[in-house]
């Protein structure tokens, strides 16, 4: 009686709550102990177990059985086989670092985002782009722009770009649905490229000569190793579009074959076995000095992540009518505050499940379909703040801190957590995402 209690009341919000405080502040604080993965999983079963034992004597079994096996399994497959096969593909080179040059890197990786996952965009372009502009004085502002394009906001139009879409995506998103929000990935993109490339060309006048003429002769040209990934990457779009219950419904049920049941994560799993069978060891460990340590990470946060977030799901869904969120604008701006700040991925699907908890009559003021169980008003206004406010922080996404970590490798002395937002993020990401909610919707 007191288990079921405790995960149908507030107090179920308790673990994913220290859950996500303590991947927020961690970092921050005891960045050093936090590297350690076998720390952060000391802390993702302390917090999981209990929460897990709770569900099950709760009578919320099959609703944590449901996050495991439907949500987690497939949401770390997808993750570990981008992970994988972006990184068997090497891009080098060392070309001029003009302003049009810069620009035209940023845009590629805006570009690339949506297609191989905002991790693989960024870690593929950031090691060329800093080589490329090794010569220039000024260089911590194409490193925050970066972050913001091809690290977050790029990834807006189908289910690999984010992983919060992705999980959207499993929630009955349509895979084509998120190219509708193209409109609002064209908007900031290009507003965000049109203020770097001003203001690199203004650092850039202000360039010494010495450097602009080390830039100048130092010039080799860019080359791609490892293509083979790129087919299969081309697999991975092509079994997420089309491997799912609604092209193949046997896939939903209940007693389907398991390899019926998890054909796609089959299918990722043999891409991704694949790449690592035939991409060169010098081109993955060494070129790219590629590591299983980032994607372990990963999995043992998420699991605490999905095992505490149970509860809190159904307490939102539960409680929607009284949480106070009815305009499209909330539900933006609360999941974008989230997100800067929390993980995005799990703020998302919080917001889902608080939208899919509104009452009939609160749902009737708004216009327009239903996707994924919700308005598609609402679903726009969470995908859209979880993807785009991911940058607001150097902890609202994670190939914020993989960027940051590499840049500072490189020399390039980043800013503090605080001089982020407020040399950045508060003076230029937050007035642009402010003008998508005036504007659309």
């Amino acid at each position: 009686m007191i288990m079921e209690q405790f995960v149908h009341s507030a107090w179920g919000l308790v673990p994913f709550g220290l859950m996500l405080l303590v991947i927020a502040v961690a970092p921050l604080f005891v960045a050093e102990w936090w590297d350690k993965n076998r720390h952060k999983l000391a802390v993702s079963l302390l917090l999981a177990i209990p929460t897990a034992v709770c569900l099950v004597m709760g009578g919320m079994a099959q609703e944590l059985e449901h996050q495991l096996l439907s949500d987690y399994i497939p949401f770390i497959v997808l993750l570990m086989s981008l992970y994988v096969v972006t990184g068997g593909i090497h891009l080098s080179g060392d070309i001029k670092a003009k302003p049009w040059v810069n620009t035209l890197f940023l845009a590629i990786g805006w570009l690339l985002a949506s297609v191989m996952g905002t991790t693989g965009a960024a870690i593929l372009l950031i090691r060329p782009l800093l080589t490329t502009n090794q010569q220039r004085e000024h260089k911590v502002h194409t490193v925050l722009f970066f972050i913001a394009l091809v690290a977050n906001c790029g990834g807006l139009l189908t289910p690999l770009g984010d992983p919060p879409l992705f999980m959207l995506f499993l929630r009955g998103a349509e895979f084509s649905w998120f190219a509708s929000l193209f409109p609002q990935w064209l908007f900031v993109g290009v507003v965000l490229l049109l203020i770097y490339f001003a203001l690199d060309s203004f650092y850039y006048k202000r360039e010494h000569w010495t450097a602009l003429s080390a830039d100048a002769r130092e010039h080799k040209c860019l080359e791609v190793q490892g293509k083979t990934n790129l087919v299969y990457l081309v697999g991975i779009i092509l079994a997420v579009a089309f491997i799912h219950s609604g092209n193949i419904p046997l896939m939903a049920e209940p007693d389907a074959h398991l390899w019926i049941k998890y054909l796609r994560e089959i299918v990722l799993i043999m891409l991704m076995l694949m790449s690592l069978y035939t991409t060169k060891a010098h081109v993955r460990y060494e070129l790219n000095k590629y590591s299983w340590a980032p994607i372990n990470e990963v999995a043992v946060l998420f699991f605490g992540i999905f095992v505490t977030m149970t509860p809190a799901l159904a307490y939102l869904n539960t409680h929607a009518e009284t949480l106070g969120l009815t305009h499209t604008w909330q539900f933006y701006y609360a999941t974008g505050a989230l997100s800067s700040f929390l993980d995005n991925t799990p703020t998302a699907v919080a917001f889902h499940s608080l939208a899919s908890g509104l009452t009939p009559n609160q749902l009737a003021t708004f216009d327009g379909n239903i996707v994924a169980g919700i308005p598609e008003v609402l679903l726009q206004a969470i995908c859209l703040g979880a993807v785009f406010f991911g940058s607001m922080t150097y902890i609202g996404n994670g190939p914020n801190f993989m960027v940051k970590a590499i840049a500072e490798e490189s020399g390039v002395k980043m800013p503090s957590f605080f001089g982020y937002m407020f040399r950045f993020s508060l003076i230029v990401l937050l007035p642009v995402y402010i003008l998508v909610q005036l504007i659309f919707l």
